[in-house]
């Protein structure tokens, strides 16, 4: 009679029962009649006890020799085990090898990053990578989930475009046919802005691209974003709804992770159990200010990088709101605001511990004639705008949205250093491999 091909997630419920796990040897060790096995099979690692004389004189010499990351099916007993982390332990009966793998690149000493990342295939595997990758992947739901569940529809943006939707300087430009060069997204926003002509409140989810030359702990040149867009939106929902996303998502990770974030990444969720609506709100000359008490040297219309985000950011137990950018800093589709036509009606959230922005968003200009006049003067083609500004032409509404990047979220809530990690395979300015 077949046993039961059971999850090591799932294992408490099969106490005192027989099952067959389907893994890979993550370490071993030996102690005169015993071996222990640690398997893991993506969804947790459970040690897997060989007794000699549970077991064939065969199979426990050869227990005793089985390379890391070769691929195993332990049959057994599931036993209760207060010392284990999962509280169980396997009692082997038996196991067969699949594959026997030899000199595994990967080993419990300490390795560089350069030579992790040129094994990212493989570093994948480690316990710390894979409890970062389903963190990522909890982010990914809670996030579809908060839109689904609020009335957005997601609609999908186009990879390939005709222009940039901010600067040139920042597009990878590909051949495209006899059209010549298109560009790879750095935004789905302005097609998020016609599907929210349409559909009310939409949003897309999908990978953006940005040829920056930066080498910063916080850059990719492919990343993920999820970008909403609402009609008849201003600057101040726009913000609630940035607010009430990432508190939604923060708190999906925490009941999700809780346990890994604390145990294996050794992070202090107490930072994030902080994370609740309302955010703090300042707008960017209150920054300005505050950053001066602070000893920075920052003027009124410089922009903000890393160094000054962190010392704003650390000024709060949670994710701070700064808005009214000068209209110098931002793209040619921020609204000005009617009140002070030296600012746009844009915010960025900044996440706190040094992580700086993880949303950039605002309501968008919504005037036929100034947008005309904004594209001109940002030296922008004006005939690859011709589908944009038909939104200003019929039934143009206010409108505002934002966009929120993966990685940086997920570096954020995991507090990792780098956000290389964040993303399977990580695409940098000196890395397109593996």
């Amino acid at each position: 009679m077949a046993l039961p091909v059971v999850r090591i997630a799932d294992i408490a419920q099969y106490e005192n029962q027989d099952v067959e796990l389907r893994g890979w040897l993550y370490s071993r060790r030996s102690s005169g009649k015993l071996h222990f096995l640690q398997l893991r099979d993506g969804s947790g690692i459970i040690q897997a006890v060989v007794f000699k004389g549970d077991v064939s004189p065969e199979l426990f010499t050869q227990a005793d020799h089985l390379g890391q990351e070769t691929s195993l099916l332990v049959r057994g007993t599931v036993r209760k085990d207060a010392r284990s982390p999962l509280g169980f332990e396997l009692g082997v009966k038996d196991l067969q090898v699949v594959h026997a793998a030899d000199g595994y690149p990967i080993t419990p000493k300490e390795h560089g990053v350069a030579y992790l990342m040129e094994n990212r295939h493989l570093w994948l595997r480690s316990t710390r990578q894979n409890v970062i990758l389903r963190v990522r992947a909890t982010v990914v739901k809670a996030i579809r989930d908060f839109f689904d569940n609020d009335g957005f529809t997601l609609v999908d943006a186009p990879i390939f475009t005709p222009a940039a939707c901010e600067g040139t300087s920042t597009l990878f430009e590909v051949p495209y046919f006899d059209l010549g060069q298109a560009y790879l997204t750095q935004s789905g926003q302005l097609y998020m802005e016609a599907a929210a002509m349409a559909l009310g409140k939409a949003y897309c989810f999908g990978p953006t691209f940005r040829a920056e030359k930066s080498k910063t702990r916080r850059h990719l040149t492919e990343f993920w974003m999820v970008e909403p867009e609402v009609a008849y939106m201003t600057l101040e929902e726009d913000m609630v709804l940035a607010e009430r996303l990432v508190s939604s998502v923060v708190q999906r990770v925490l009941e999700k992770h809780g346990a890994e974030l604390k145990g294996v990444l050794e992070r202090d969720t107490s930072k994030l159990e902080a994370v609740k609506a309302p955010f703090p709100r300042i707008t960017y000359s209150e920054a300005i200010e505050r950053l001066q008490k602070a000893g920075h040297p920052a003027q009124w219309g410089d922009d903000f990088g890393g160094d000054e985000e962190t010392v704003l950011a650390n000024q709060f137990d949670r994710p701070v709101i700064v808005h009214r950018y000068p209209t110098d800093l931002k793209a040619f589709y921020f609204k000005r605001d009617p009140a002070n036509p030296k600012v746009a009606l844009g915010m960025d959230v900044l996440a706190p511990e040094g992580y700086g922005e993880i949303i950039g968003g605002g309501q968008r200009e919504d005037d036929l004639a100034t947008l005309e006049a904004r594209i001109e003067e940002h030296h922008l083609p004006k005939e690859a705008f011709g589908w944009y500004l038909d939104l200003r032409r019929y039934g143009s509404v206010p409108h505002a949205g934002f966009g929120l990047g993966v990685e940086r979220t997920v570096g954020w809530l995991c507090g990792l250093h780098h956000v290389r990690e964040t993303i399977p395979f990580a695409r940098m300015m000196e890395r397109i491999t593996p």
